[in-house]
């Protein structure tokens, strides 16, 4: 199997974004990733992804991100295929691309540019200098905001190299029209963890990315089970038992997003740090008792003792 052919058979399934892990004194500490990789793996996780969202990788270094791709990869140990997240500047993108290319990623997740003044032709051209760099790897295209249009849209997945589509914007209909005018080749991957992925299954969507996956990877294996099956009622219902946690995580502009993952960690003994800012740290009280509940309910956190 050619490199990062992995990663486009396994689009389909769920793309874990790692959280980042931090000591006492906010520097990386790999070693606290290992359990919740062999967790992810064990589950059967489908690709781990580095330098995602969840974790906080706008709060990290470009220095500190290719340390974390390459410790990343030491902890997966090719047991599961790691797509690498790459973004911000085009010269931190492209030292970042040829980082993750070293470290053995076998594939690229694009970040859509935040600069204010971003076109979508020049997305474009941020894309087609990555792919340049990319060894070859397949990437896909974090679209965050569709406002740049379904014409556009289809430009990007027209460049060479692009393999899929990590929808992250809560509109089905713009998908579905995405969908049609792009190549059939494309991987359209649900980008709004769990909740969303039901609505972007029916619309012709398969796979979901997922930050659950570092406290509770069963739940998220589960879930993509039903939603293969096309059991929309299942997966409902399994998704409904998790309100509690991702109220938690949407809370404050959705500033307490990795907080929540984060505090679960520690709660079940898995202490990855805090967050950085401008994340939200620590929980209020009353987020945390609700993230305390949840986690007891389902059989995450032990009981107290009487």
């Amino acid at each position: 199997m050619s490199t990062g052919q992995r990663i486009t058979d396994n689009l389909h399934g769920i793309s874990g974004i790692l959280v980042t892990p931090f000591d006492r004194d906010d520097r990386l500490d790999m070693a606290r990733l290992r359990p919740i990789v062999d967790r992810a793996v064990g589950a059967g996780i489908h690709i781990l992804v580095a330098n995602g969202n969840t974790g906080e990788f706008y709060a990290l270094t470009t220095a500190e991100a290719e340390a974390y791709v390459a410790g990343a990869a030491e902890l997966l140990d090719g047991r599961a295929p790691l797509l690498a997240g790459v973004g911000r500047s085009i010269g931190d993108a492209v030292a970042l691309a040829k980082a993750s290319v070293r470290a053995g990623a076998e594939g690229l997740m694009i970040h859509q540019p935040p600069d204010p003044f971003v076109s979508p032709r020049g997305i474009v051209d941020y894309v087609s200098r990555i792919r340049d760099v990319s060894n070859g790897l397949p990437m896909m295209l974090y679209l965050r905001n569709d406002t740049i249009g379904t014409a556009n849209i289809a430009a990007l997945c027209q460049i060479e190299g692009v393999a899929g589509v990590k929808w992250a914007t809560p509109n089905p209909l713009k998908l579905a029209e995405a969908m049609k005018a792009c190549p059939e080749h494309i991987v359209w991957v649900g980008g709004l963890a769990e909740v969303w992925a039901p609505a972007f299954y029916a619309v012709g969507a398969r796979g979901f990315t997922s930050g659950l996956i570092n406290v509770w990877p069963q739940r998220s294996m589960e879930i993509h089970t039903a939603l293969e099956a096309g059991d929309y009622a299942t997966a409902r219902a399994l998704i409904a038992e998790m309100e509690t946690f991702e109220d938690v995580r949407a809370q404050e502009m959705n500033g307490t997003n990795v907080t929540g993952v984060k505090t679960a960690l520690q709660m079940t003994g898995l202490d990855c740090g805090p967050t950085r800012p401008p994340s939200a740290w620590p929980l209020t009280a009353t987020q945390s008792n609700a993230l305390d509940g949840f986690l007891r309910t389902h059989g995450l956190l032990q009981a107290k003792a009487s």
